[in-house]
């Protein structure tokens, strides 16, 4: 499948940055099937999941993620996203985006959080 996630860059702790998922191989029928969802890892750690979201909005999140990040998707445009907010140092890891379950992994994108 080959997800593209992007947006990733180095912020100053507090910052924000946007993250998208697009899925330029998925066709619009196939894409609306799917719950997406967002892992990261970060150094020297295992993959965790972030959050996920249904075709229909509804999403679910992390502990670590509850009122800091947010995921949304536009199903038109086959993308989804995550908004980092109040981001912590500890928050510095490869950012990756699939459908939930799957082992297609693509490119993740790398945040990094200074202090």
């Amino acid at each position: 499948v080959q997800l593209q996630a992007s947006g990733g860059g180095l912020v100053q702790a507090g910052g924000s940055l946007r993250l998208s998922c697009a899925a330029p191989r998925l066709i619009f029928s196939t894409y609306v099937q799917y719950v997406m969802a967002w892992h990261r890892q970060a150094p020297g750690k295992q993959r965790e999941l972030v959050g996920s979201i249904t075709s229909g909005g509804s999403t679910t999140y992390a502990d670590s993620a509850k009122g800091r990040f947010t995921i949304s998707r536009d199903n038109s445009r086959k993308m989804t996203y995550l908004y980092l907010n109040n981001l912590q140092v500890e928050d510095t890891a490869v950012y990756y985006c699939n459908i939930l379950g799957s082992d297609d992994w693509g490119k993740g994108t790398l945040v990094t959080v200074s202090s």
